[in-house]
C-alpha cells in the first residue's frame, strides 16, 4: 500500500490517494522548524519557553484527540474514559523522573558522611523523601521497577493497553454498545481517579507527582529541556497521523466505519465486531498513554485530579467541535480549544465590560466552550474540519476510504444512492 509504484490492481500509492496526509505532516514539520528557530534554546527568543511548553503539550493533547476519533468517529464507541490512560502513562514516566531525581538528591546529601552510604541506607532515603508527604517510609510493590527507565517506559504502553484490553474484552463480549458503554467507561475513570486520591495508592493521593519537568542526570537549562519534549511530542503527533490515516484507510477502516454506523448487519456478514472494537479500544488507550508520557514531564505535576471524567468529556468535546470522523479536525479541535482555553484561563484575554456586569474570561471560558460545542453540534456536525473540507474541496473519499470501483456492483450502490 505505501510502494512508491501503483500495486497490481492499479491503485495508487497512500500518499497519493490521502494527500491530507502529507499536507499535516509537512505543517507539523513546518511549525517545529518555526518555533525551533524562535525559542530560547536554539533561535531568537522570540517564543518563551513557557510558551514552548504550552506549544509541546496542545501537541500531546491532539495525539489524544487523534486516538479520541479513532475509537468515536470512525468506530462509533463513545469512550468517555480515555484521559484515564492518558494519566496512566503520565503516572508511569513520573514515577521514574521523580526516583531518578530524589535519587541524585539522596545520594548528594550522604555522600558528606564518613562511610559510604549502603543500598538500604539510600532506598529508605528516597523512600522518605518521596512518600514522607502522605506519612509512609517504604516504597509500595508499584514502584519496584521506578528505578528502571526501560520497564517504566514499557509500562507507559503496557498498563493503559492491559487495562482497556481487559475492560474492552469484559464489555465487548456482553454486547454492551451505545450510552451504556459510555457510562461504564466513565465509572471506570471515576473509580480510578478516586483510587488514587487515597494516600494508600501508592501514588502519593492527592499530591501526585511532582517535579516531573526536570530531567534528571542532564544539567541542560529549562529552555532546552523544553524543546526536546516539543520536538518528541511533534514527532509522536506525525507518527500517530500516519498510522490513524494509514488504519482507516484501507478494509479495516471500512469494516470498522461500518461497525460505527451498523454494528448488527456486520455482525451478520461474519465479521468478528467485538475483535475490532477490542483493537481499536486498545490502540487508542495505548496511543493516549503515550501522549500523557510526553505531556506531563511539559506540566510538571500530575495528580488525580487530571484523570477526573470532566477530562475525557472535554477530549470529546474537542474531538466534536473539530469534526468528528476527520482525523485533521480532531488535531484541529484540540489545537484551537487548548490555545483559546489557555489564552482565556491564563490571564492574558482582558476582562469584557458590558455596564451593569463584567465578564471575566477565567469564570465564564467553559460556559462559552459548551455553548460552542451544543451550537456546533446542532447546525455544524462537521466541525471546523468541515469548514476545511470546503476551503480545499477535499473529496469525501479522501476521508471516508478509496473510491468505488467501476464494476456492476458500485453502479448499483452509485444509483441506490441517488
Amino acid at each position: 500500500m505505501t510502494d512508491a509504484t501503483p500495486t497490481a490492481t492499479g491503485r495508487r500509492p497512500f500518499a497519493l490517494r490521502h494527500p491530507s496526509v502529507i499536507v499535516v505532516v509537512a505543517a507539523l514539520a513546518l511549525f517545529t522548524c518555526v518555533v525551533t528557530l524562535l525559542s530560547e534554546a536554539y533561535g531568537t527568543g522570540a517564543i518563551s519557553t513557557s510558551f514552548v511548553k504550552t506549544l509541546g503539550k496542545t501537541l500531546c493533547l491532539c495525539l489524544a484527540a487523534l486516538a479520541m476519533d479513532l475509537v468515536w468517529g470512525y468506530c462509533g464507541i463513545l469512550s468517555l474514559g480515555h484521559m484515564a490512560f492518558f494519566g496512566l502513562g503520565g503516572y508511569a514516566i513520573g514515577m521514574w523522573l521523580m526516583y531518578a531525581r530524589t535519587h541524585l538528591i539522596v545520594v548528594g546529601s550522604l555522600s558528606g558522611q564518613a562511610l559510604p552510604a549502603t543500598p538500604e541506607e539510600i532506598r529508605d532515603g528516597i523512600a522518605a523523601q518521596i512518600f514522607g508527604v502522605v506519612g509512609g517510609a517504604d516504597f509500595p510493590a508499584i514502584w519496584s521497577v521506578a528505578h528502571s527507565l526501560p520497564l517504566q517506559l514499557a509500562a507507559v504502553v503496557l498498563v493503559p493497553g492491559l487495562l482497556a484490553l481487559v475492560f474492552g474484552w469484559l464489555a465487548f463480549r456482553s454486547r454492551v454498545t451505545g450510552v451504556y458503554l459510555s457510562i461504564l467507561t466513565q465509572a471506570m475513570t471515576l473509580a480510578l481517579s478516586l483510587y488514587l486520591f487515597q494516600n494508600d495508592s501508592g501514588l502519593r493521593g492527592n499530591n501526585g507527582l511532582s517535579g516531573l519537568q526536570n530531567l534528571p542526570g542532564t544539567s541542560q537549562p529549562q529552555s532546552v529541556t523544553s524543546m526536546w519534549f516539543f520536538w518528541a511530542s511533534a514527532l509522536a503527533l506525525g507518527l500517530g497521523y500516519v498510522l490513524c490515516a494509514w488504519i482507516v484507510s484501507g478494509k479495516f477502516g471500512s469494516v470498522i466505519r461500518a461497525v460505527r454506523d451498523d454494528e448488527t448487519r456486520v455482525r451478520f456478514l461474519g465479521y468478528p465486531v467485538e475483535g475490532f472494537k477490542l483493537f481499536v479500544f486498545t490502540l487508542t488507550a495505548v496511543i493516549c498513554g503515550i501522549a500523557g508520557a510526553l505531556y506531563y514531564p511539559q506540566a510538571g505535576i500530575i495528580n488525580p485530579a487530571e484523570m477526573a471524567p470532566i477530562a475525557s468529556i472535554y477530549l470529546a468535546v474537542w474531538v466534536a467541535i473539530g469534526g468528528r470522523g476527520r482525523l485533521y479536525g480532531a488535531v484541529i479541535g484540540a489545537a484551537v480549544v487548548a490555545l483559546l482555553s489557555t489564552w482565556f484561563t491564563g490571564g492574558q484575554a482582558p476582562d469584557l465590560p458590558l455596564g451593569i456586569y463584567t465578564v471575566r474570561w477565567i469564570d465564564w471560558w467553559t460556559v462559552f466552550l459548551g455553548l460552542g460545542f451544543v451550537l456546533i453540534t446542532l447546525y455544524a456536525p462537521d466541525g471546523l474540519g468541515g469548514l476545511v473540507d470546503r476551503i480545499v474541496r477535499v473529496r469525501r473519499s479522501d476521508r471516508d476510504g478509496a473510491e468505488l470501483s467501476s464494476g456492476p456492483g458500485a453502479r448499483a450502490i452509485r444509483k441506490a444512492g441517488r
